[in-house]
């Protein structure tokens, strides 16, 4: 687990009025992702479940600024994705896996995406939802982040990642087991 991250298991009627606080103004404040919801929906949702709200703090306190991104689809789901201009701060410096974790003897990571992700509650983006986003701003202008690898792939050794550099998103591969300063990964959360 990355040090920076401590995962709560519950949250006090005070902290959950400060996180209802700010996600309510990022909200307010990015309608364009959200062009056909309404606030009262989203809250109808989130004050109905718990674990929800659990997550959501911790995307918040990784740093991943989680906002509700239309998802284009009738679904009766909410889908929240992290909207930090960067890759969050407090989920970077991982491999992939814990596999790669397992395989990286010299100089390992503390932790890998898809684990901390699990510890989070939430899933990676796949290369969809990654493209979705960036058609809502400019992401990852200066890190990249893990995304879904398909099993092909990671059974060979390798993992995804995705950024946007010359006004254009770039998916490429890495081995699994590397970590960079400036990779992390974004994760998905339905409500």
């Amino acid at each position: 687990m990355n040090k920076e991250f401590e995962m709560r298991r519950t949250l006090s009627t005070d902290e959950k009025s400060e996180l209802l606080a700010v996600l309510k103004t990022r909200f307010d404040k990015n309608m364009k992702r959200h062009k056909n919801m309404e606030w009262h929906d989203v809250l109808d949702k989130l004050e109905s479940n718990e674990q929800a709200l659990i997550s959501l703090q911790a995307m918040e306190q990784t740093k991943g600024e989680p906002d509700v991104i239309e998802s284009g689809s009738d679904s009766v789901e909410i889908l929240f994705i992290d909207c930090s201009e960067q890759t969050p701060s407090g989920r970077r410096k991982v491999c992939y896996d814990d596999l790669a974790l397992e395989s990286r003897k010299k100089y390992p990571p503390e932790a890998s995406a898809v684990t901390m992700a699990k510890e989070i509650g939430v899933e990676l983006l796949d290369e969809t939802q990654y493209r979705t986003l960036q058609k809502l701003g400019e992401f990852d202008t200066k890190t990249s982040s893990w995304i879904q690898t398909p099993e092909k792939i990671r059974k060979l050794g390798g993992a995804l990642f995705c950024d946007r550099r010359y006004d254009s998103v770039f998916v490429y591969h890495n081995g699994a087991e590397s970590y960079y300063a400036s990779r992390g990964f974004r994760g998905s959360l339905k409500v």
